[in-house]
């Protein structure tokens, strides 16, 4: 019989790496706890309709990389390729607006998309991210990017990362923005790809977010979307940069940053990194002021990013993390039978005293279960043996320096209590 394997472009997470995954999942939940920030956690599927409302019709996601299906009832199901637009749909559907007029939310969690898997990115891959809701105001903004800030310094990151930041206007300036892009692209369109001329049609400003060389050649002299700012969105760009210097996060700013969704406004930023090549980009995100009220909500203004877990992992696995967390702190060695339920007792004890313990279950001899204890990265060792019982005491072996010592099965706590502080 063939071996059933996991699906092209979906991983395990070993018990190797999900340390990892803990330690970053850690420092997601620290740092926006510390700003007042809650988790909220969405279904894996919603119907197809909310991405293609919200992430946009034409957008490659919808259009070529979304896993959908058709139920039983005919409604058409998905699933979820991002997680701003559940968290949307999840802030509509409670009223979170009604209990409080600022939401600050979190997430993290696996999404769906069907594309090339590639080095981070996979077809089921995972991702941490922070909405924002209620105010329009560029403080909010400068909130929202603060947080990516602090999470890449406390995963090591920051200094290998750079913070694009540009304004894409309000929808005043970005219709006029439109037609000048498109009259300076459209004596040029049969030099354009394939996928740049269809975005010419239905969006051209995603045209700005191509990585085709000879693409940027061409849109080098383009026009540039702060010459189309109203006053309200000059204004705003203006004093975020205030904000941002007053923090001391150093920002660049890159005229052609778009991001690839749809409902973006105003505030668009993106981090990036020298650590990952020309898929550099660490986390991204942005103002999205109409997208509440596309989803059938009251007109809620509204910010966030989001950031890929793996490629999170990456740029940390280059690093040294200084994380020497034991798997385990004590290792039990029992050699008689009748020690087992003294063993499974002691062992309870330590654990309720905040201690790792295993014991071998297999009930082998003495040198392999402390070649196992050793194998497990243990720092002690405990010994109950025939002899060890009868005396009500328990063999102490400190496995890094070799040493050994008896001490009384009473005092077992309160010894490793001492032994750590």
């Amino acid at each position: 019989m063939n071996q059933i394997r996991n699906i092209k472009g979906t991983h395990d997470i070993l018990p190797e790496n999900s340390h990892k995954w803990q330690e970053l999942e850690s420092i997601v939940k620290n740092v926006c706890s510390r700003f007042g920030y809650q988790e909220i956690r969405t279904p894996i599927f919603e119907e197809t309709g909310l991405f293609s409302r919200s992430v946009g019709e034409e957008t490659d996601i919808v259009s070529k990389e979304m896993y959908t299906w058709e139920d039983r009832d005919g409604t058409s199901l998905t699933l979820r390729p991002e997680l701003t637009a559940s968290v949307v749909r999840s802030f509509i559907q409670h009223n979170l607006g009604g209990q409080s007029p600022i939401q600050r939310l979190f997430y993290m969690g696996p999404l769906f998309r069907r594309e090339r898997p590639q080095k981070g990115r996979q077809r089921q891959f995972h991702q941490f991210g922070v909405e924002a809701f209620g105010s329009a105001n560029p403080e909010q903004d400068a909130e929202i990017i603060a947080i990516a800030w602090h999470i890449l310094s406390q995963c090591g990151l920051i200094e290998n990362t750079v913070l694009n930041l540009n304004s894409i206007g309000s929808g005043e300036c970005r219709n006029a923005y439109r037609n000048a892009l498109k009259d300076y692209i459209s004596p040029h369109l049969d030099q354009l790809s394939e996928t740049s001329q269809k975005r010419f049609i239905n969006n051209p400003l995603r045209i700005l977010d191509t990585k085709s060389e000879r693409e940027l050649d061409l849109l080098k002299d383009a026009p540039k979307i702060s010459n189309y700012y109203t006053e309200d969105d000059d204004t705003h760009l203006e004093s975020l940069k205030n904000f941002l210097e007053a923090m001391n996060i150093p920002f660049t700013i890159n005229h052609r940053l778009v991001r690839g969704l749809d409902y973006y406004t105003k505030t668009v930023f993106e981090f990036n990194s020298s650590q990952l090549g020309a898929q550099d980009a660490m986390l991204g995100g942005g103002r999205y002021d109409g997208l509440v009220e596309v989803l059938g909500g009251k007109p809620t203004p509204g910010i966030g990013f989001a950031a890929g877990m793996e490629r999170f992992l990456i740029a940390m696995d280059d690093q040294d993390r200084g994380n020497n967390d034991p798997i385990v702190d004590i290792y039990f060695v029992c050699l008689d039978e009748k020690g087992l339920p003294r063993t499974l007792q002691l062992s309870n004890e330590l654990r309720n005293n905040g201690f790792k313990v295993i014991f071998d279950p297999l009930r082998r001899s003495m040198k392999s279960q402390l070649r196992d204890a050793n194998r497990s990265g243990a720092r002690f060792a405990l010994i109950l043996g025939e002899t060890e019982m009868n005396d009500n005491a328990i063999g102490f072996k400190d496995l890094k320096q070799g040493t050994q010592k008896t001490i009384a099965q009473s005092e077992v706590t309160n010894f490793f209590d001492n032994l750590t502080n």
